[in-house]
């Protein structure tokens, strides 16, 4: 008579090694978009339709448009992790803003933004959308203008 046990005992193993893999989650390979520039995903503040963006060249090196000035900074990025190193904050306006354009509210804004990049650590596309996360999860969309 035929032993069948040898034979489940496979059947067994093979099918516990398939959950397992199906339990484990799937690491995404995925390379930092660069090159792009992202806006994040927020209203506008007051009647300025000016929202912040983010450019982060293949170099590490960023262009970041606050609410009224602009910021340099220094990106790496490898795996998920991301590590945001911004400059000073300039002084002054851009040259196109006068005085009087920016509120104090979107100049305090521009110092919050500022602080909370410094501090994200991980990175994730969901879809097109790029999330830059620590303390508080920072949300972008791809310009396509």
């Amino acid at each position: 008579m035929w032993n069948s046990r040898p034979a489940a005992r496979r059947m067994t193993r093979a099918v516990a090694a398939v959950l397992t893999l199906l339990s484990v989650p799937v690491l995404a390979n995925e390379v930092f978009p660069y090159d792009r520039q992202w806006l994040l995903d927020v209203a506008p503040m007051g009647k300025r339709l000016r929202t912040p963006s983010i450019t982060i060249d293949q170099d590490g090196s960023a262009r970041i448009d606050l609410w009224c000035r602009t910021a340099s900074a220094q990106v790496t990025a490898s795996g998920d992790q991301i590590r945001i190193v911004p400059a000073p904050l300039p002084a002054g306006l851009p040259q196109y803003m006068g005085e009087g354009q920016c509120a104090p509210e979107r100049m305090d804004a521009d110092v919050t933004l500022l602080n909370a990049l410094a501090q994200v650590t991980t990175w994730r596309m969901a879809g097109r959308d790029l999330t830059l996360e620590g303390p508080v999860a920072l949300r972008f969309l791809p310009d396509d203008h």
